[in-house]
């Protein structure tokens, strides 16, 4: 092969993103196997909490924990990146605490059911997402209100709340008057809902927002 050829090919690979002989997984390659390997891992741990299992599943973990490690010091990724990664680490954290307070428990004899019930309620809650919606309208926002009535649905359930009766239309009229009682008492133009778990019980807030 001629040295213009060998030009052309070393160019092609750059334009892929990688030189010859790097093998090395991309950000997103890292990212996306570190959150896999999160999910892998929990459910490692719930299989073994559960009885199914003999040991541990400490080499997945030690090998989520080497990811986030080398990604800790990373200083080329971008401000999503990070904060993908800030996200993930943070996750991992929650769960780690989890699975150590598990092991303590067996460790201290105490209820090994209950304490992997207990696990699976935490691990729930440790991964729910606040959300927050805003509504000029929640009479005409039906599309805004009933992602916040999903929402609030799937904080309940993960807290254990009962949901019988929490039908969407009695949950429109109720948010509708709410909003309207709100605007009018401070004079806003618009409404902000936010749920959340906080102590292991639903939050849910409304308050008034101007432009």
């Amino acid at each position: 092969m001629g040295i213009r050829d060998n030009k052309l090919v070393r160019s092609n690979q750059r334009v892929k993103g990688k030189t010859a002989g790097d093998d090395q997984p991309t950000v997103e390659e890292q990212l996306s196997r570190l959150e896999e390997d999160i999910r892998r891992l929990k459910i490692e741990f719930d299989v073994y909490f559960n009885g199914a299992s003999k040991r541990p599943p400490y080499d997945t973990k030690n090998r989520v924990e080497t990811i986030i490690k080398r990604m800790l010091d990373d200083r080329t990724l971008t401000y999503a990146q990070r904060f993908h990664f800030n996200s993930l680490a943070s996750r991992y954290n929650a769960f780690r605490d989890l699975w150590r307070r598990t092991m303590q428990g067996r460790e201290e004899g105490r209820d090994p059911v209950a304490v992997v019930r207990a696990s699976h309620k935490n691990s729930e809650l440790a991964s729910f997402d606040p959300s927050t919606f805003v509504c000029a309208d929640a009479h005409k926002d039906v599309g805004t209100i009933k992602e916040l009535y999903d929402s609030l649905l799937e904080a309940k359930r993960r807290c254990g709340e009962p949901t019988n009766g929490f039908s969407f239309p009695q949950f429109h009229r109720l948010i509708a008057s709410k909003a309207d009682t709100l605007k009018e008492k401070l004079g806003c133009e618009r409404v902000r809902f936010s749920v959340n778990v906080e102590e292991g019980h639903v939050s849910f807030k409304a308050k008034g927002e101007e432009d």
